[in-house]
């Protein structure tokens, strides 16, 4: 069975966790000005995208990334 291609609104996620930001906030406004979406919101839509196979698939770096940072900050809590 072959996993349905990834919506727009992911994949415009996982590119704007390619990009660098520089400055307190720059990324929190770069999610509400280009993406209109809460940064709470943002967060709980990438942490579900990096379980999402067609997000490893589209993007596996960045994904893969994403999840070694995920699980650094659950072993430290």
């Amino acid at each position: 069975m072959e996993l349905a291609e990834l919506g727009t609104r992911e994949k415009s996620i996982l590119a704007l966790e390619r990009r660098s930001f520089t400055g307190p906030g720059a990324k929190e406004r770069a999610i509400r000005e280009e993406l209109g979406l809460a940064p709470v919101r943002y967060y709980q839509l990438l942490n579900a995208l990096l379980d999402d196979q067609r997000a490893l698939a589209h993007d596996p770096v960045t994904v893969n990334r994403l999840r070694r940072v995920r699980e650094s900050h659950r072993e430290n809590r």
